[in-house]
């Protein structure tokens, strides 16, 4: 008998497969249950012990390790089902405040929602550089830091259960957008014969310039200054680059590229320009971020 904790895993989709995997790999005997059936049998062949009912699995042990689609899919599974005493660690994404509800709702049926956010893709689950943002109860996470440990770095950030999806979602923003931004890029010069290999050496340049842990780092720089609240513009303010940011608005459209993400960032920039901030800094944009158009 394994002397691992035993750990429930709800949702069989590709990351919640990855993750019993992985616990199973660990040696933690593993439950498995998916709301569409048909998805546990190579679990199975590996030595997992598939439930019939979302309330077996739930019964199997004290950690519950959901990763559904949304907050709706585990209410619909385990609609009715005993939470007494139970620790559901919930990796699935969600709205920051849905996740506190979501809190509210499971303590109130006798269990522990501690909300995650896992910040690799399946295939490096449990693997090195692996990590997951988690909130909610300090003392369930410290109970069963051991075992959450198997999927990656154990990251707490607070007792506010919406914490982890506010980090989640903030690195996905961060992922998506820079990613996204080097398409545009790659477009536009392919627009003139240039290959992506040929842009690939600048953009990766750029984009280790930008998180140097130098003084001339600019999210270090950026940061800073967000901390201080002063935003010094000098030689280059962001009047300037409000109006080269409408030159990069044409010069994706005079080739008859999509001008979304540069048009929607050119009127961050032509708005901040409006409300004074002009002779400031790049880093004046987050007072725009926080003053929303409504």
């Amino acid at each position: 008998m394994s002397s691992r904790e035993a750990v429930t895993v709800i949702g069989l989709g590709a990351m919640g497969s990855t993750m019993a995997e992985v616990f199973l790999a660990a040696g933690h005997p593993t439950t498995v249950w998916n709301r569409t059936p048909g998805k546990a049998a190579k679990l199975v062949a590996a030595g997992a012990v598939e439930a019939p009912t979302a309330a077996e699995a739930v019964a199997a042990g004290t950690l519950v390790v959901i990763s559904q689609v949304d907050y709706a899919a585990m209410d619909a599974s385990l609609a009715g089902v005993d939470l007494t005493g139970k620790v559901l660690a919930n990796l699935s994404s969600d709205s920051p405040d849905r996740l506190r509800a979501a809190s509210k709702s499971v303590a109130e049926r006798g269990g522990n929602l501690v909300p995650g956010g896992i910040m690799v893709p399946p295939p490096g689950i449990g693997k090195p550089g692996a990590y997951v943002f988690y909130s909610g109860s300090a003392e369930a996470v410290d109970a069963h830091r051991e075992t959450l440990e198997v999927l990656g770095r154990v990251d707490y950030m607070g007792a506010d259960p919406g914490l982890a999806m506010l980090y989640y979602q903030a690195m996905l923003n961060l992922f998506w957008t820079t990613l996204a931004s080097y398409l545009y890029s790659a477009a536009l010069v392919g627009t003139a014969g240039v290959s992506a290999e040929q842009v690939r050496p600048y953009a990766a340049a750029l984009l280790s310039d930008l998180t140097d842990e130098g003084p001339m780092g600019f999210l270090k720089i950026l940061t800073a200054e967000i901390e201080q609240g002063v935003y010094p513009g000098g030689e280059n303010n962001l009047h300037m680059q409000a109006v080269g940011s409408e030159h990069v608005v044409d010069a994706f459209e005079q080739v008859g590229l999509d001008t979304g993400m540069p048009r929607a960032l050119a009127a961050l920039f032509a708005r901040a320009d409006a409300a004074g901030h002009g002779p400031d800094g790049f880093s004046a944009l987050i007072e725009m971020i926080r003053k929303p158009v409504r």
